[in-house]
């Protein structure tokens, strides 16, 4: 029997919507993981980051896009060592600056990914996954990636049943 685990980064506070900057409790993709361990039973890993990103969403995006042009690799609390037992990894972070937020990186170098299946799922405001596929195949090699999912951060509460039919496929 195939184990499944769900790895995601995910952030609180405030977030952009379509009707602007707004305060969610919590972030979009947690919502978008928690959806798929109900369908699959999978594990669930965060992967959340030492220090705290600001929760002023302007102030966040600054710091994420020093980040990503430093190249850096922001410390984990907690990290994931051995990802031997799954079999299927679903992989789910928000689109920061077109790629996955720089803790993503953090943790993924540091896992073997040889012959793993990858469903990856990304929440945004109209960018979709940016170049964040490219940048996993990197990160990733030797592992089998999926199609993934893309759910607009302003429609995660209403989008249930497409994780459950991407899930299913």
């Amino acid at each position: 029997m195939s184990k499944s685990l769900v790895l995601y980064f995910s952030r609180a506070g405030n977030n952009y919507s379509n009707s602007g900057i707004k305060y969610i409790e919590i972030g979009n993709t947690e919502v978008i993981a928690k959806y798929i361990q109900e369908f699959t039973d999978a594990d669930l890993f965060k992967m959340d980051p030492l220090n705290d990103y600001p929760e002023d969403y302007m102030e966040c995006t600054v710091v994420a896009q020093e980040e990503l042009k430093d190249d850096a690799r922001p410390e984990l609390k907690e990290y994931i060592e051995d990802i031997s037992e799954y079999d299927v990894i679903y992989i789910g972070f928000p689109n920061w600056w077109s790629t996955m937020p720089m803790p993503v990186w953090t943790q993924l170098e540091k896992l073997d990914f040889e012959g793993k299946t990858i469903k990856p799922f990304v929440t945004h405001e109209g960018s979709g996954f940016g170049k964040s596929l490219n940048d996993l195949k990197k990160l990733c090699p030797g592992a089998n990636i999926e199609d993934g999912l893309s759910i607009q951060g302003s429609f995660v509460s209403s989008s249930k049943e497409k994780v459950m039919h991407w899930v299913k496929r």
